[in-house]
């Protein structure tokens, strides 16, 4: 009877005493239940929960992209090889132009009055061939017959040589003050639009030391050229005759087509970047796109069809040792995928293909449908260093 009642006082005081204290005893089993769930295992049986990245199939191009400008593929340059007063302008921007068509004349009256010098010194000099001519002839008869000396003889001759040379140089000057004259016009080299005029009717044209460029001509606008630089690490994936698509800010929204033409082997440096220079050849049926334009240039350099590819940020692993135990030293984020299908862990190989800015490509014949690419678990502590497998920069 005596051990009943001290029972029931010991209970009665053990549940008074947490009445007392029920805050006290709330928080102790809060924090002894926190611990609880984040040390014990799970109710998966201690299973790791991995972390995946979904493997799926379809297209990846990998491109190149660039600026450039928007250029005629052939400009014409008209100067002048003579000096003068700029007397009329034929032409404005814009206009067409056909070979041989005027463009512009410079005031003539200082070459006309070359030639007019120059053909007055012709003249003279064949009269002075005459007269040495006929003396010469003269002069060659009386040595025959004995009346002078051949020391006159001889000097008659050089003198109608000097005068047969005096005339060709004075037919040169002529000739050549005649051609002078003849640039005061000045005509088309070919056919073509004049994009540039830089000339006013008035102006004096000087051509002492270099020839003034007086207009620029586009042989053909319907044919331009996009002139790009390219970076040297992405140099070695650029090919003749790959095909390229580019916007213009003037068409928002639509895309145009090209070609690359050529790669220059002339390097130049910028910002301590090597660059080269890739020539795109453009249609312009439509004469849409002008002169000057920037396009932004997407180089299409490879692309897979149908093939596996999974996010870039999957492939981002440095070791296998705490996905799996007993891993092979064979088996490396290099040569192998983690993949968890059906609940169990299986190494794949394979090889990285193609590779954009967001996906790579993963060619292997074991890769299934449903197939998801281990990054990690749950709880994983993160490491000081991430490498991507697969290879080098992109």
């Amino acid at each position: 009877m005596k051990n009943k009642e001290k029972k029931r006082s010991f209970i009665i005081r053990f549940f008074s005493w947490i009445w007392r204290n029920k805050w006290r005893v709330i928080i102790l089993g809060l924090i002894a239940g926190g611990l609880y769930w984040w040390l014990c295992p799970k109710g998966d049986g201690g299973k790791k929960k991995f972390v995946t990245v979904d493997i799926v199939r379809g297209d990846i191009i990998q491109t190149v992209t660039a600026t450039g400008e928007i250029q005629p593929v052939n400009t014409v340059s008209v100067g002048s090889q003579v000096s003068g007063t700029i007397e009329d302008i034929f032409v404005d921007f814009n206009s067409k132009v056909k070979k041989g068509d005027t463009l512009l004349t410079i005031e003539p009256s200082v070459l006309q009055s070359s030639v007019d010098e120059a053909n007055a010194s012709l003249k003279s000099a064949e009269s002075q061939l005459k007269y040495s001519e006929s003396e010469y002839k003269r002069n060659k008869l009386l040595y025959k017959d004995g009346f002078i000396s051949r020391a006159e003889m001889e000097k008659s001759q050089t003198t109608y040589e000097q005068a047969e040379q005096a005339v060709k140089k004075a037919q040169y000057a002529y000739d050549r003050a005649v051609t002078n004259l003849g640039y005061a016009t000045i005509t088309s080299p070919v056919d073509g639009t004049v994009i540039s005029r830089k000339v006013d009717k008035g102006q004096t044209v000087a051509a002492s030391f270099q020839t003034p460029d007086l207009f620029e001509i586009a042989e053909d606008l319907s044919k331009m050229q996009i002139e790009t630089a390219v970076s040297e690490a992405d140099i070695g994936m650029i090919k003749e005759g790959l095909p390229v698509t580019f916007t213009v800010d003037a068409y928002s929204g639509q895309t145009f087509q090209g070609e690359v033409h050529q790669i220059r082997l002339s390097p130049t440096t910028s910002s301590n970047v090597v660059v080269y220079t890739v020539v795109i050849n453009v249609d312009n049926k439509d004469l849409r796109l002008m002169p000057g334009m920037t396009a932004f240039v997407t180089i299409v350099v490879a692309e897979a069809r149908d093939t596996w590819k999974t996010k870039n940020s999957g492939l981002l692993i440095r070791s296998y040792k705490n996905i799996a135990e007993n891993v092979s030293e064979d088996i490396t984020p290099k040569t192998h995928l983690a993949i968890e299908r059906g609940n169990k862990v299986v190494f794949v190989p394979y090889t990285r293909g193609l590779v954009t800015p967001t996906e790579t490509q993963l060619i292997s014949d074991e890769i299934k449908e449903q197939d998801k690419l281990i990054v990690g678990f749950v709880g994983q502590k993160s490491e000081n260093k991430t490498v991507m497998r697969g290879g080098p920069r992109i």
